[in-house]
């Protein structure tokens, strides 16, 4: 593949992991732990294809309304992952970030997320970020608080929208240039609304724990195919 072609952000929904165990005839608690091998395979292919960012929505903010086991596993789940994965985050050079809205979040899990971004912070080959009690709506919503506690009332009048990506809990990052979710569900669930204004979208029926490499190569081709505009006339 043309290196011009391969994106610089790679984003995805991870969805239908419920739907997976069930048609397996088991709880859906085990369709997220068979998610794990899923996003350790997109890791693997986003490091061995030169993509510089990878985000995965782990946890979105309307997910908190879900039955509170399940709640308690996802978290589990995640302190599990950070744990068993540290090796190979150093191992492939990949530097861990989790953004959202962590005041959500237990002590001992944003504990544990601290410690796993401060010792995979030199790490330059892949940056790895993983949304966590995280919206769209609720990240522009803290933005627009942010701005208008640190503006005048005149500066904040005058800011544009170049401005305005500062105060996103994405500064910093790239914005990025695919969107991929699994599942055949055709929506992204208010996730990176501001942020994804000129993103691509590839959606796919796969199931988020049968989502492996062939799965996120053939996103990355068809991405590979697109003419992309912003607007503009070529």
């Amino acid at each position: 593949m043309d290196n011009k072609k391969i994106p610089v952000h790679v984003s995805i929904i991870m969805d239908g992991n419920g739907r997976w165990a069930k048609l397996r005839g088991k709880e859906r608690v085990f369709g997220h732990f068979q998610g794990v091998e899923s996003v350790r395979a997109c890791t693997e292919a986003a490091v061995e294809d030169g993509i510089r960012y990878l985000s995965l929505y782990a946890f979105s903010e309307e997910n908190w309304n879900r039955p509170a086991d399940e709640v308690a596993t996802l978290m589990k789940l995640m302190m599990k992952s950070m744990i068993e994965e540290f090796k190979t985050l150093m191992d492939n050079d990949v530097r861990f970030v989790v953004l959202g809205n962590r005041e959500r979040l237990g002590e001992e899990l944003n504990v544990a997320i601290d410690k796993l971004m401060a010792d995979t912070a030199a790490n330059s080959r892949l940056t790895l970020i993983i949304f966590l009690s995280y919206s769209g709506k609720w990240d522009i919503m803290q933005a627009m608080k942010k701005a208008a506690r640190e503006l005048s009332p005149e500066e904040f009048q005058a800011m544009e929208t170049g401005d305005f990506d500062k105060y996103l809990v994405t500064a910093g990052y790239p914005d990025p240039d695919l969107l991929i979710r699994t599942s055949g569900e055709e929506r992204i669930s208010n996730y990176l609304l501001w942020q994804s204004a000129y993103t691509e979208f590839v959606f796919t029926d796969t199931l988020w724990p049968d989502f492996r490499k062939p799965e996120f190569r053939a996103a990355i081709e068809e991405y590979a195919r697109r003419d992309r505009r912003y607007g503009k006339v070529k």
